[in-house]
């Protein structure tokens, strides 16, 4: 063997070396293409819809058919509560599970997510929700039991509130509660929010403004949930739907102006 061939075999050895004992470089995270996101915020805004409201029906059912199956206002609030919750833990590894306009421009006001992400996201929770409440409605109507004025679910004021209240009150509450949701929210996402627990904190909230919300107007909170329902009942659901979409929003701004605030 040549000095020249020697040399070689020694540089070769030395790099060798010199790679092994180099630091593993972390692995890439798996791209998730935008529109895998758009769509499992469609399926999440779907199955809060469809559970949520779906409780809802079941109660106005049991009222009126004596089933023995009556959840009561706090078996809705949790409904929606653990449908939100179990999504977390199911999407929110690839969307963030918004599902949830107010919690999309929230997030987008806080500087979270872009401006793009947040018109998509928007427009795919209103079409889950819709096809939440048709699925809801399809089911519905399978049952001797069920009539038209049980509707779906849906948020109202004045003769619409479960207990009357005004538009006034219905406004006020649902900017207020929406943005108690919404710094649980950014608060239980953050950084310094204890990991593992996000959805847990997100669903109890859900479930704590339910209690509270139910009997204003069912409780909205999510613009989406109350327009899938909506365009179903149609007539003065559908006429006041514009309260669940520009007070939650208020409400959540306010959140994500108070929580950029605090950090």
């Amino acid at each position: 063997m040549s000095e020249e061939d020697e040399w070689k075999m020694e540089e070769e050895k030395m790099s060798n070396e010199e790679k092994a004992e180099a630091p593993a470089l972390p692995k890439a995270a798996p791209q998730i293409y935008p529109v895998k996101k758009y769509v499992a915020e469609l399926i999440g805004t779907m199955v809060l819809v469809l559970i949520g409201c779906g409780s809802a029906v079941m109660v106005n059912m049991a009222y009126v058919t004596y089933l023995g199956y009556n959840l009561g206002y706090i078996g809705i609030a949790f409904a929606f509560g653990i449908a939100l919750l179990v999504m977390v833990y199911a999407i929110g590894g690839i969307s963030g599970c918004h599902i949830n306009p107010a919690v999309s421009i929230s997030m987008w006001v806080a500087g979270k997510i872009t401006a793009i992400d947040t018109v998509f996201y928007v427009v795919f929770q209103c079409i889950g929700a819709i096809v939440g409440a048709g699925l809801l409605d399809a089911i519905a109507r399978g049952s001797p039991y069920y009539k038209v004025s049980f509707g779906l679910g849906q948020n109202g004021y004045g003769s619409a509130s479960p207990a009357g209240f005004s538009l006034t009150a219905v406004f006020v509450a649902e900017v207020v509660l929406t943005f108690v949701f919404l710094i649980v929210i950014h608060g239980a996402t953050s950084e310094k929010a204890p990991k593992g627990f996000a959805g847990l904190a997100i669903g109890l909230s859900l479930t704590m403004v339910h209690l509270v919300g139910i009997p204003i107007d069912g409780t909205s909170v999510n613009p989406a949930r109350s327009l899938g329902p909506a365009l179903f009942v149609g007539g003065t659901a559908l006429s006041q739907v514009w309260v669940f979409w520009v007070a939650p929003i208020i409400g959540g701004i306010i959140a994500a102006i108070v929580w950029k605030l605090f950090k």
